[in-house]
């Protein structure tokens, strides 16, 4: 999907719900990201760390995330990466913010452990799906988001 708002180059990786999990098709997939965002049910801080020795992260936590994870995180950020802004949340339910009249070019939620892409009034919102353990034959997924000729772009991988 394409948002016509200008920008530089770059790529975010972007997983959720990995429930204490990290797949080591992950370090492959994420190898040359910018930068990355896990929209919450981390599941351990162990999970963050091996995530940051890849790229940046930025991360929310979830409605499962407990102890030193849940301490350190918050449960939504507002965050800018090239001349885009991003809303990162875990379940899209407990979104307390207008996205359009708050300038948010993107919503990023978990939660659901399926993955999404839509447009609504403006704004695009993008859920990876579940890159942890095998859920209720929901499929394991993440998402590559670039931004490149202006416009934003999403790729699922199925894992």
């Amino acid at each position: 999907m394409h948002s016509a708002v200008p920008g530089n180059a770059g790529t975010i990786g972007v997983i959720s719900d990995t429930h204490g999990l990290l797949r080591p098709e992950i370090k492959e997939l994420f190898a040359a990201v910018d930068m990355i965002v896990h929209a919450g049910d981390v599941g351990s801080v162990e999970i963050l760390k091996a995530l940051e020795s890849i790229a940046p992260v930025t991360a929310v936590s979830g409605n499962m995330d407990s102890g030193m994870v849940a301490a350190f995180l918050n449960e939504a950020e507002t965050f800018e990466f090239r001349s885009f802004k991003f809303h990162l949340i875990h379940n899209l339910s407990h979104l307390s913010i207008d996205p359009s009249a708050a300038g948010i070019d993107m919503v990023i939620s978990g939660h659901t452990h399926l993955p999404d892409m839509r447009k609504e009034n403006g704004v695009m919102f993008l859920n990876p799906g579940s890159a942890g353990p095998p859920r209720h034959q929901k499929p394991v997924s993440l998402a590559k988001l670039t931004i490149r000729d202006g416009g934003l772009w999403v790729r699922h991988y199925s894992l």
